[in-house]
């Protein structure tokens, strides 16, 4: 099996590029949202629709741009996805309405979708051996997590100088630079004798998702079913039957079903969804906490998140050797446990002083689920063989992306209900009207139209809401640490229970049958040996 060499290496450095822009734009409005909102005024369910119509447009395609790309070309697939992404960006950073911002971002996520995908399989194909595999999507699920945590950071620095459009400014640049490596340093790859895209297939694969995650993000906003989130709700589950029984007939199905069915498999896409589930849906709140709450400029609070990056990489560098040591169950009740352990250190943020809590959980959390996302990651890669990466990577990355886009519409969605139900009561009186009105919306609302009162009332109007929204992020810091530590349970019982490994047929067509690994999992994917010889990707 060959070894990867210089040029490999370079090529992953550029393929990171698309990895971390695509990251970072589901985080890098949170510390321009209070900026934002003063500029375009947006109301409550604009402003989530900004936050999170991109990570919904992400999970909605990217099965669909996964198959894409096996047929078409991953790298073709990359750059044009890029050069979308690229004139997106541009048209965001430059949105006079909430309206326009809404449809910049749509289009962002229809860019975005390409690159995920793309990027993880042509890593897959760019590394055969597979303990540089492993190394590479290791440091791929950094570049991915750490994207994340990044946002915040850069976004701080832009804004710090610049107008909120910069923080999708900014991307343009990194498109051109990324063009450009991918161009001379990643080769192509494509199916050798690919079968036509499914339409009907993809079709249903996006009917399935949006509806489903509409309706969720519906019933959050609102703490209750309404008919329309029932319709939702029958709408997305009656695609999703019929996208199941497509797949089963179909010779080259857009998702195979059989990977799915192994359950180490089925446990690390759920992992990876439920762990961006809890880390998307805090991050929105600490993000504000440290303006809002701690009254810190956007640079100074974005700067206050690097020690969690820094424990990102660790933990994604770290996690091959921790599975190689531990097996991958246990290396998945490490990494679990840590994050929601650090998530649960956040219900007891204080309203006032209380930076060191905010650190201390980011340390924590940001090393367990960077080491619970690398190997999630190179599980679900491992198991498929190289002619569908391209599918299998789409499978992982949109759990990933669907858990990101709820975490931000669910938990803020209870979050923000959360807050309007108690602030109310909580608010001095003597407020005018308007400004009542505007503080009983948003914690941003409430300190933006201080400046129209008297000092005093100003200053209880502030303690007020700041207290209530404290309050909001302790009960949303309660609901992520309970989905970690449900995780820890469930996830590393089921990639105990093994599955089948796929193996292309004689004819090399990339067809693939399974054979059974009865007596335990895969050693190259959990770390931990069978009872009997386990078959091995061909």
């Amino acid at each position: 099996m060959a070894r990867a060499g210089t040029r490999e290496w370079l090529g992953l450095a550029a393929l990171l590029l698309p990895v971390m822009i695509t990251s970072m734009d589901i985080s890098v409005l949170y510390l321009a949202v209070p900026r934002l909102s003063e500029d375009l005024q947006p109301t409550a369910g604009e402003l989530l629709w900004i936050l999170d119509v991109y990570g919904f447009l992400l999970a909605g395609l990217l099965i669909t741009m996964g198959n894409l790309g096996d047929r078409i070309g991953r790298r073709r697939l990359l750059m044009i996805g890029a050069t979308v992404f690229g004139l997106a960006s541009a048209l965001a950073a430059f949105a006079s309405s909430p309206e326009q911002l809404i449809v910049a971002r749509v289009l962002m996520g229809i860019g975005g979708s390409t690159l995920m995908p793309s990027t993880l399989s042509l890593i897959r194909n760019l590394f055969d051996d597979d303990g540089q595999r492993a190394t590479a999507i290791g440091i791929w699920s950094a570049a991915f997590a750490g994207g994340s945590a990044l946002g915040p950071v850069v976004g701080g620095v832009l804004l710090q100088f610049l107008p909120w459009g910069s923080v999708f400014l900014i991307n343009v640049p990194v498109v051109l630079i990324m063009l450009v490596g991918t161009l001379i340093l990643v080769p192509e790859y494509r199916h050798p004798r690919p079968d036509r895209l499914d339409l009907v297939s993809v079709v249903l694969s996006i009917g399935a998702i949006l509806p489903i995650v509409w309706a969720i993000k519906h019933a959050a906003e609102r703490l209750a079913v309404d008919g329309w989130t029932a319709l939702a709700l029958l709408i997305g589950v009656a695609a999703a039957i019929g996208f199941v029984r497509r797949q089963q007939r179909l010779a080259t199905p857009l998702v195979d079903l059989d990977l799915i069915r192994r359950p180490a498999v089925c446990g690390a896409v759920l992992g990876g969804m439920m762990s961006l589930f809890a880390l998307l849906g805090v991050n929105l709140y600490l993000s504000q906490y440290l303006q809002l709450v701690l009254g810190l400029d956007p640079l100074p609070a974005a700067l206050w998140t690097l020690p969690g990056m820094i424990t990102v990489a660790v933990g994604a560098v770290l996690s091959p050797k921790l599975r190689d040591r531990l097996g991958a169950p246990r290396t998945f009740l490490v990494g679990f446990v840590a994050a929601a352990t650090g998530v649960a250190v956040l219900i007891f943020t204080p309203d006032s002083g209380g930076l060191p809590v905010v650190v201390a959980a980011e340390l924590i959390f940001g090393f367990g689920l960077s080491v619970a996302l690398t190997i999630a990651t190179d599980l679900v890669v491992a198991a498929a063989p190289p002619d569908r990466a391209g599918a299998a990577s789409a499978i992982s990355e949109t759990g990933n992306e669907l858990g990101a886009a709820l975490g931000v519409a669910v938990l803020g969605s209870v979050g923000t209900a959360l807050y309007r139900a108690s602030i109310g009561s909580a608010l001095p009186a003597g407020l005018p009207g308007p400004v009542r009105e505007v503080a009983e919306a948003t914690l941003a609302g409430a300190v933006g139209s201080a400046r129209e009162l008297s000092p005093e009332l100003a200053g209880s109007m502030i303690t007020a809401a700041r207290s209530v929204f404290v309050d909001s992020l302790s009960v949303v810091a309660l609901c992520g640490a309970l989905v970690l530590a449900t995780l820890a349970l469930v996830i590393p019982r089921l990639v105990r229970r093994g599955g089948t490994v796929p193996e292309k047929d004689e004819a090399g067509d990339g067809g693939s049958e399974l054979r059974s690994a009865q007596h335990g999992v895969d050693p190259a994917i959990t770390g931990e040996p069978p009872e009997e010889p386990a078959n091995k990707l061909q």
